[in-house]
Parts: C-alpha cells; structure tokens; sequence
C-alpha cells in the first residue's frame, strides 16, 4: 500500500445493529455507551464527552454544547442516523430519552460509583450491568479497520528503517526514541501510538522501561536494545517490537536472541481462526521453558490492537478467547535477564481461517 492510497471505508453504520442483536441475551432494553472510544466506534464521533444511548430501533447521542457541530457533521460523515441532544444536564436528558425503558443496560466497567447512583435516582428504569458488550464487538475487525492498521503499521516499518543506522553512531535512548516518532510523522502518522520505548544494556531488562539519557553502546561491550513503538493513522494503533545489538552480542545474548525468535515464530504459527488464545501463548512459552527461561518471560504475550493499544483479545494463560477471522493481535514474547539485557520480538498480524497475516515486516535482523 502506498502512502497516497486512500483508505478503504469505516462500515460504522452497520454496528450499533449488532449491538441490539446482543441486548436481549445482556438482559437490556437499551443500552447507554459511555465508553467514548466505544463511542467513537459506533458513531465515529471523537469529542471527549458523551454518551450514546443504543435503543431498538434508533440511537442518541448526547453531548455538551462544545460539540453539537462537531457531532452532527461526524455522525453524518461516518454515515449513521443519529439523534444529537445537546444539554448540561445528561442525567436528566437520559430521563427524558429512556422514559418507558424496563431494562437499562450500563457499561458496568466504565461507570463510576457515584454516576450509577445519580441515574439510579434520576431514571426510572432498572439499571442492568454489562461486561465487554461492545468490546468484545470491536474485536473482530472490518476490512476499513484491518486498513488503518495495516497503513499504521506500514508508517512504523518505514521509520525505523529510516533511523536504525543512529544506532551505530552511539545516541541516547531518548534521542533515538525522539528521532523515531519524527520519522513516523514524517510518513503520514498522526501521532505515536504510546510512548516509544528504547531500552539498552541493563533498561532492557525492564519490559516497560522508559528512555533515558544512558548512552547507547558506550561501554563498548555488546549490547540489547529493545525498541517497542507504534504509529496512530486516524485513530488505529499499530503496535511492532524489535530488539538490535549494538557491539559483539555474549553468547548468552545470542542465545537470548535465538530463543526468543525461535517462541515468536512458533507463536505467530499457532495463530489460527478457531484456535484459543491460550494456545497462543503457550505455544510461545514452550520454546522459552525448554531453553530453561521461563521465570524471565515476565511480558506477556499479545494483545488486542485497534482504536486503543490493548485491546481484546489477550493472549495469556488467563485467557479464554477464541481467536476469529478479523482479530488483529501482537505476539511478543521476551526473555529478560537483568544481568544481560533484555529481547522482545513483537509483530501485529491479522487472523484469517488459513492462519494469518502479518502487517508488521520489519526484519528480524538484529544488527543496526
């Protein structure tokens, strides 16, 4: 795909009739969204409040009076029939719009205490929890979104192709990091995805290390540097770790590199439609446990990625998804070993019935 090609289109029309397909077995009438990027997937409105009540056979999103424009002409644009409610007062506004509701569904995990306690008194329909009904819909992904993912992902191969070299010229974490959401700027990104992770010598160690001013490679001895980053292209996350080694690796660090990659490809073969995700993870967990590391795969293994960067479904020995067509996950196993650094190969691929399909293609090829 090149960088000019237009996206393929969002199908946000067709969703919020999924979302009643599934009311009746949560035990609803109706549904109040108040997760906004929940929102956002339904209505394609981005504003930073509001709330979408989901009902039979319409939806109303209701909003302040800083987005009334803006949600009108998003709402249209994303082509979904909507009724927009501008006000200061949403529980009273809710009152008005759900009178007549018997079963009102909430977002159990994203409604506060004290929001649930105010539309308790102010509505008076039976107030019901549910748990991942609209997650688990975004889960599986149209070809509009799988696009965006795809383009996301395209732009963060690109930059660190472009800024891999530095790696030789001894920069600090912090400056490599900085020079790697320049280059994915420069390719169309609208942003990074999360803060850029750069993490050499005994930083790698820590998964989620942030960077720093340590100066890559100046010990002279061989180095691991792990670098996680991602690019956003128009709300979608792309999500790729790759670990390089600065100077002559240990053999404990070659080995390191062996191993990980070695579980990383035997993960991304378990990726299949039908398959667990459990399975998944175990299948990248038997590789490092053989090699005698399981105590140092302190990551986990994968994760969901969309219009947030963890999504469902997770890959981990907790899980009890079942892996879809149109599930786009990472697959990231590491060992990390504070005495030697850390590796951590990471790629984002989209499950198909076959297998798989990667949108990360960077290459594995640890030298900068």
């Amino acid at each position: 795909m090149s960088p000019a090609a237009a996206l393929a289109p969002l199908d946000v029309a067709a969703r919020a009739g999924r979302v009643r397909a599934a009311l009746d077995e949560a035990g609803c009438d109706a549904l109040v969204v108040t997760d906004l990027t929940n929102v956002r997937w339904l209505t394609g409105f981005t504003g930073s409040a509001g709330v979408l009540v989901v009902r039979p056979r319409d939806l109303v999103l209701v909003t302040d009076g800083r987005y009334q424009e803006q949600a009108v002409d998003q709402l249209a644009a994303a082509g979904v029939t909507a009724e927009v409610e501008v006000t200061r007062d949403t529980a009273a506004r809710l009152a008005t719009v759900l009178d007549g509701t018997d079963r009102l569904g909430l977002e159990a995990d994203h409604v506060t205490w004290s929001i649930q306690q105010q539309w308790a008194q102010a509505l008076s329909s039976t107030l019901v929890p549910t748990e991942g009904l609209v997650l688990g819909l975004r889960a599986v992904k149209d070809d509009g979104e799988v696009d965006r993912l795809q383009r996301a992902a395209e732009i963060a191969d690109a930059a660190l192709a472009d800024v891999r070299h530095l790696l030789r010229e001894q920069p600090t974490e912090r400056e490599l990091a900085r020079a790697l959401e320049s280059a994915m700027l420069d390719h169309g990104a609208d942003g990074p995805s999360f803060e850029t992770i750069v993490a050499s010598g005994p930083n790698g160690a820590r998964p989620h290390a942030r960077p720093s001013d340590r100066v890559i490679g100046a010990t002279g001895e061989g180095e691991l540097v792990v670098i996680d980053f991602g690019a956003l292209c128009d709300g979608y996350h792309s999500d790729m770790t790759r670990t390089f080694v600065v100077g002559e690796p240990s053999a404990t660090q070659a080995r390191m590199l062996e191993v990980v990659r070695a579980s990383q490809a035997a993960g991304v073969a378990a990726v299949r439609a039908g398959v667990p995700a459990v399975a998944v993870d175990q299948a990248c967990r038997a590789v490092i446990d053989e090699a005698g590391w399981s105590d140092a795969f302190v990551h986990g293994t994968g994760h969901g990625i969309g219009l947030v960067i963890h999504e469902e479904p997770r890959l981990s020995p907790e899980s009890t998804a079942l892996l879809a067509p149109g599930h786009c996950v990472t697959v990231e196993p590491g060992v990390y070993l504070p005495e030697h650094g850390g590796v951590r190969i990471e790629d984002s691929v989209v499950v198909t019935a076959a297998g798989c399909r990667h949108l990360t293609a960077s290459p594995y090829d640890p030298a900068p």
